[in-house]
């Protein structure tokens, strides 16, 4: 079990107010536009992505999305 954490009423020192730098909640959503497609892919490629997908509480898709987009970004800034 964690120790709880004690405070204390100690002084904190000098305060200072940080300027809030980050964007409204309606900023936050990055909305890409996609594309559905249908594509032909081996058996044993989807099951590795499945099984990796898996292991990452995460889906299969968006993981072979993820490396089609790095793949093209790369060659993109190569081109």
């Amino acid at each position: 079990m964690k120790s709880k954490i004690k405070y204390t009423d100690e002084p904190l020192g000098e305060l200072r107010v940080v300027k809030d730098i980050l964007p409204p909640p309606d900023q936050l959503i990055l909305k890409e536009d996609n594309v559905k497609i249908t594509i032909a892919l081996k058996k044993s490629s989807i099951e590795f992505f499945k099984k990796e997908a898996k292991k990452q509480h995460t889906s299969y898709q968006k993981m072979i999305r993820q490396v089609i987009d790095w793949y093209a970004s790369h060659y993109k800034k190569s081109a």
